[in-house]
């Protein structure tokens, strides 16, 4: 008879992990794990299927990040470095060497900002623009493929868990 026959439930790390932790450590309440540990691993999991999914265009994920961020901004495609930070989740170090790199590549440029000459502002490029006109598509479509084997319900009930959790944690 296959094990597929039997309605187990398969395991995963996280569940190895907290046996591990409740044989040793019963006394403590690590039901948390379960899920955090399963949201860093799901992280890493996307980051690098996100990462692989840019080397065909050139990039790294996280400068196709940018560069999608400032496309879906609209015109006329700017953003400061603070306001691409506060959206892509990424250190202001981070963000500063990214935007050095995509630069570099002619995906945007910096520009003085009108309102504080002090200030930065990011535009997106031409060659930014046809850079976003290949990558948002084969994102979307990878995204849509990670989460393809929850229904539409159960994505629509996680998506709102994890929100929930995020603003708790704020």
């Amino acid at each position: 008879m296959l094990r597929t026959q039997l309605n187990v439930i398969p395991t995963d790390i996280v569940d190895t992990g907290t046996a591990m932790w409740r044989r040793e450590r019963p006394e403590i309440d690590c039901s948390g794990k379960e899920i955090t540990g399963r949201i860093l691993r799901l992280s890493e999991m996307f980051l690098d299927a996100m990462n692989k999914n840019m080397t065909k265009f050139g990039v790294r994920y996280s400068l196709y990040a940018i560069v999608a961020t400032l496309r879906a901004s609209g015109k006329p495609y700017r953003m400061s470095p603070s306001e691409l930070q506060s959206t892509l989740l990424i250190t202001s170090g981070g963000v500063s060497n990214l935007l050095k790199r995509g630069e570099a590549l002619g995906y945007v440029r910096r520009l003085t900002d009108p309102m504080d000459g002090r200030g930065v502002i990011v535009e997106l490029t031409s060659a930014g623009h046809e850079l976003s006109r290949v990558t948002m598509p084969a994102q979307a479509d990878l995204e849509r493929a990670l989460v393809n084997g929850l229904s539409p319900r159960e994505r629509e009930l996680l998506a709102s868990l994890l929100r929930r959790l995020i603003i708790d944690n704020r």
